[in-house]
């Protein structure tokens, strides 16, 4: 399971990554305010947790899921305008699976982590 939630997550990741990158710069670059700023808004909060990610850390995949309710609200704001839609369902999706992913790795460390609190873990003997 808790591969299945690493793939999980890496792949929401990349997917949210990849959407905001590409939609911002190509598909539908924003009118009133620069590329920059915005990919900076959008971009620059997913690459906190990216190292982590990566490495497989229990402690970033569990703040990572809050972070990713942040891209669960915009995607939902962004799913009720006409203009939006396709991108906000697909923000939304990508968000979900990166949000998932992590509460399934997060929740494949738990009995790991009672095992050691009580003694019985890996390492300990």
């Amino acid at each position: 399971m808790k591969t299945a939630g690493r793939w999980l997550t890496l792949a929401g990741f990349f997917g949210l990554f990849f959407l905001i990158l590409l939609w911002t710069t190509l598909i539908a670059p924003p009118e009133h305010l620069p590329r920059a700023l915005v990919l900076a808004l959008l971009l620059l909060p997913l690459l906190a947790p990216l190292r982590g990610l990566l490495h497989g850390r229990p402690y970033t995949h569990a703040w990572t899921t809050l972070l990713s309710l942040f891209y669960v609200a915009l995607g939902i704001t962004l799913a009720a305008t006409p203009d939006g839609r396709v991108y906000g369902l697909s923000m939304l999706a990508f968000a979900l699976m990166l949000f998932a992913g992590c509460l399934l790795v997060v929740r494949g460390q738990r009995p790991l982590a009672r095992a050691n609190r009580q003694g019985t873990g890996p390492g300990t003997g």
